[in-house]
C-alpha cells in the first residue's frame, strides 16, 4: 500500500511539473547555463511519462543549445532517468493497472515470448526499431522478470542512435535548417522502411502457414 501511495504522489508531481511548467522549463533550457542542464534532463525525464513536448523537438532544442556531444549526454541521461523510473513504478507501484493496460495491445504477447527468449536482444531491437511503443516496452519489462541492469543497458544502447541524430540535427539547425530536417526525415524514412519489411515478412509467413 505504501508503494502505491508513493507512486501516485510521484506521478502527480510529474503531471503538475510537466503540464503546468513546460513553457517555463523550455525557456530556461534555451537560456543555457548550468541550471539549464538539470532542467533539460528533468524535462526529458518527464516526457518519458507524458510527452508534453514532442521528444524530437525537445532533443533538437537541447542539441541546439548545448551542441551535439553535450546534447546527447543531457538527453540520454534524462531519457534513462525517466525510463528507469517508469520501469520501477510499473514493477512495484502500479502492477495491476499496468497489466490491464497491456491487454489493449495485441503484439504484447509476441513481444513477451521474444523477451523470455533473449531479454537484451528483445529490448534493444524494440528501442532501435520501435515496432512496439516505448511506454509498452517499459511496462512489459517492468512486469516481467527481466533484470534491471539488462533493461538499462539495452535501452541505453537502443536509444542512442535516435538521440544522436536529433542532437546533431538540432546543433546544425541554425546553420542549415534544410539539412536538419532532411537528416531526421531520412532517419524516420529508414526506420519506417525497416518496419515495413519486418511487417511484410511476418504477413507473408503467416499467409504461407
Amino acid at each position: 500500500m505504501g508503494k502505491r501511495i508513493l507512486s501516485i504522489l510521484i506521478l502527480i508531481i510529474i503531471v503538475v511539473i510537466g503540464f503546468l511548467q513546460k513553457d517555463e522549463l523550455l525557456a530556461l533550457i534555451k537560456e543555457g547555463g548550468p541550471l539549464s542542464l538539470f532542467i533539460s534532463m528533468l524535462l526529458v525525464a518527464i516526457c518519458v511519462f507524458f510527452p508534453v513536448i514532442p521528444f524530437p523537438v525537445l532533443a533538437g532544442v537541447i542539441g541546439g543549445v548545448f551542441g551535439t556531444t553535450q546534447g546527447v549526454i543531457v538527453s540520454l541521461t534524462g531519457a534513462m532517468v525517466g525510463t528507469m523510473a517508469f520501469f520501477y513504478l510499473c514493477r512495484y507501484g502500479f502492477r495491476d493497472y499496468a497489466q490491464a493496460k497491456l491487454m489493449n495491445h495485441k503484439k504484447v504477447q509476441e513481444y513477451e515470448a521474444f523477451l523470455n527468449r533473449n531479454s537484451f536482444l528483445a529490448i534493444l531491437t524494440c528501442r532501435l526499431i520501435p515496432i512496439i511503443p516505448a511506454p509498452v516496452v517499459n511496462i512489459v519489462c517492468g512486469l516481467s522478470k527481466v533484470n534491471g541492469l539488462v533493461f538499462f543497458s539495452a535501452s541505453t544502447i537502443g536509444k542512442l542512435p535516435n538521440i544522436l541524430i536529433l542532437s546533431f540535427a538540432g546543433a546544425s539547425f541554425s546553420s542549415s535548417k534544410l539539412f536538419s530536417f532532411g537528416l531526421y526525415g531520412g532517419y524516420i524514412l529508414l526506420i519506417s522502411l525497416i518496419n515495413f519489411v519486418i511487417m511484410y515478412r511476418k504477413m507473408s509467413k503467416e499467409s504461407a502457414d
